[in-house]
């Protein structure tokens, strides 16, 4: 394999699927045969046999769907708003040079310490969750976009210029178009961070939710029930990623992402 060298789609999903069957592997080898204590780590015939009881007896499913919910409200009302407004920053300087400097401060603010202040402002509902999220995943958004849209061609622009663009036709018709796949990868890659923040959120005065369930089990010391609600949230968020890379290809065909 030489480097940078294409591999074809099958190939691609072989090799993926091998390393989930290697590390399955050496996580039964460890935990069947003793070798560490089922009181650290469930094997995985164990989290099998209490994923199948959470779904089937404690209502799982509403669980899922809840934290489903909560990341995709959250993550829309940002990007809803980052997304103008990094347009705004990419597109004219001075907006960038006013608004830049705080969204560079708050982007290095954990969503996680401003829990303690959103339960008083917003109690322990949805609200407070939703909030976290949004913290989360706004401030990395409009920087993101800011810079794909900032990175646009010089040579696209002044030749939209000689051919009689205006202001405005530069924005929809170079910055806007060029920066478009860019901006759904950004996306792509923002909702997998926004799935951290709502367990972070579910932790701390949740009755509903995956991160709930992780606590619950925490408690009683069922690593099998922590570990399924753990894998649980990788598979959601991996066929979320490969629908939002699906996506794009559809939409930005012309585009190498």
């Amino acid at each position: 394999m030489a480097p940078l060298e294409p591999v074809s789609a099958r190939a691609r999903w072989q090799l993926g699927l091998a390393f989930f069957v290697l590390f399955a592997a050496v996580w039964a080898g460890f935990t069947l045969s003793g070798y560490v204590s089922p009181t650290f780590l469930a094997s995985p015939v164990t989290m099998v046999r209490e994923g199948w009881l959470l779904l089937t007896q404690y209502n799982f499913a509403f669980d899922i769907g809840m934290t489903v919910w909560r990341v995709l409200g959250g993550f829309v009302l940002a990007a809803v708003l980052a997304v103008p407004l990094g347009i705004a920053m990419g597109t004219y300087k001075g907006i960038e040079a006013f608004f830049e400097p705080f969204v560079s401060f708050c982007r290095y603010l954990p969503a996680s310490a401003f829990i303690p202040l959103l339960i008083l402002w917003a109690g322990i509902g949805e609200a407070q969750k939703l909030l976290v999220i949004f913290i989360g995943s706004f401030f990395q958004l409009v920087l993101m976009v800011a810079v794909t849209v900032g990175g646009a061609r010089r040579d696209l622009v002044e030749a939209a210029y000689t051919l009689g663009a205006g202001h405005r036709g530069i924005i929809t018709r170079v910055l806007i178009p060029g920066a478009a796949p860019g901006i759904a990868e950004t996306l792509r890659l923002v909702l997998g961070w926004a799935w951290t923040y709502v367990i972070v959120a579910e932790l701390i005065g949740s009755s509903s939710g995956i991160g709930h369930m992780i606590t619950d089990s925490q408690a009683l010391l069922n690593t099998g029930q922590i570990i399924f609600g753990i894998i649980v949230i990788g598979i959601i968020g991996l066929l979320s990623d490969l629908a939002f890379k699906a996506l794009n290809r559809r939409l930005f065909a012309w585009s190498v992402l």
